[in-house]
């Protein structure tokens, strides 16, 4: 009994569960979690301290870190609210507003991080509401949404489309075409339309006609110019076959500096405060202490037998296997966060594909497809929820699972539904 105790891969497999069970049952103390099953992985001598660099993938922590400093400079610029209010002053009525602005969050997101995108989205939602003298509520959960929907379409959309793109080695255009193939921008656009033909309908009696008196003047184009510069920089270097595997998250780190200095210069007020508190600090902590974990997995041999047991469940039928990955990353990522899910499976599935015999990808985007757009369907599965629920609440609005629901439900199938035959009618 002592043995089976002691056993490397039996501590792990207890670690690795109770980590898990305290992300779901405690999202607000997730880090705590992550933190305490990492320190115990070290401390059982699972992952030794000369092996704790080679586990993290510094790469998506630069590239997260950077991405998220510029989405703060950018969205102090108040460029994307000119840009949605630019947007609106097209829409016949209500109803088109809702669906152009879903639109509009879900292009952003899909090359900026999710929350950030609903953060900037939301002031020009609340005013629209407030112009209208309606409820700001499906505004809100339909942007909140969108910005989910979208995030896996690019590498640079979201933390799983980073951790995906490093782990398989993809690069930026391999995200649009790979191996002669659409990859899974495709996917997730059609998921994207169909989401919003299902906006369509369900505001189809919101026809308030909108006036937009004023435009937020945007007070500096650096940012944006430096975003652009950003995503042409990835693309250039994704060409680059032989390349160190700190590029991409450098790059993202370089761009952030130099807006950084350049406010410095400019603007004698900059704070540093400001920065961090922005930042999204406890993403990078979480994907920290998950690597670790994650990393003591697949040493003691536990992603192996997961696999093994995936190929069993199966039975060697490919189409079956990919409906399970699919779906139970909807349903999984429903009530716990996408971000460890998805670095534990990754491994997973890379140890299942070579098991098969089989080219990974179509499982990888099973996999991102499923998780990114299975947190829309309650109101703890993704960040961007929760943070548009907080926000309606300090405007005075308590969103009930129901009301939340019957935005979420519907979006997400449409939009989950449309990207699985997609990429299975593509890549099976």
């Amino acid at each position: 009994m002592l043995e089976f105790l002691i056993n490397p891969k039996i501590i792990t497999l207890i670690i690795f569960i109770l980590t898990y069970l305290g992300l779901i049952f405690f999202p607000k103390k997730r880090l705590v979690f992550a933190g305490a099953g990492a320190i115990l992985i070290i401390i059982f001598g699972i992952i030794n301290f000369s092996e704790i660099f080679s586990v993290i993938d510094w790469n998506i922590l630069l590239m997260i870190f950077g991405t998220s400093g510029l989405v703060i400079l950018f969205s102090e610029s108040k460029m994307p609210a000119f840009l949605g209010e630019k947007l609106i002053e097209k829409a016949p009525n209500f109803q088109w507003a809702i669906v152009f602005l879903s639109l509009l969050s879900g292009f952003i997101s899909a090359f900026l991080e999710n929350v950030s995108t609903l953060l900037i989205l939301a002031p020009v939602a609340l005013s629209i509401a407030k112009k209208l003298k309606v409820s700001p509520v499906p505004l809100l959960i339909t942007i909140a949404i969108s910005s989910n929907l979208q995030g896996a379409a690019t590498l640079i959309g979201d933390p799983t489309s980073i951790m995906l793109g490093s782990y398989a080695n993809l690069n930026f255009l391999e995200f649009f075409f790979l191996n002669g193939k659409p990859g899974i921008f495709f996917a997730v656009e059609i998921g994207a339309l169909a989401s919003a033909l299902i906006i369509y309908f369900l505001f189809r009696k919101e026809k308030q006609p909108i006036k937009t008196d004023e435009f937020t003047k945007v007070t500096d184009f650096f940012p944006t110019i430096l975003i652009l510069l950003m995503i042409l920089s990835l693309i250039c270097v994704s060409f680059i076959k032989e390349k160190p595997s700190l590029t991409n998250g450098l790059i993202c780190l370089i761009f952030f500096v130099i807006g950084i200095i350049r406010d410095l210069i400019v603007k004698k007020d900059f704070s540093f405060n400001k920065i961090l508190k922005n930042l999204n600090c406890e993403t990078l902590a979480l994907l920290f202490f998950i690597f670790i974990i994650i990393g003591a997995v697949v040493k003691v041999g536990i992603v192996s037998d997961i696999a093994s047991i995936l190929v069993s469940l199966g039975k060697g039928k490919i189409f079956l296997l990919y409906s399970i990955i699919v779906w139970g990353s909807v349903l999984a990522s429903a009530f716990i966060d996408n971000i460890p899910y998805v670095a534990t499976m990754l491994p997973v599935i890379s140890s299942l594909t070579a098991k098969l015999g089989i080219s990974p990808y179509l499982f990888y985007f099973g996999l991102l497809s499923g998780a990114t757009l299975g947190g829309n369907i309650t109101p703890i599965g993704a960040s961007t929820n929760i943070t548009a629920l907080n926000i309606l609440k300090k405007e005075g609005y308590t969103v009930s699972f129901k009301e939340f629901a019957k935005y979420s439900v519907p979006l997400t199938l449409a939009a989950v539904t449309s990207g699985y035959l997609f990429i299975w009618f593509v890549w099976s």
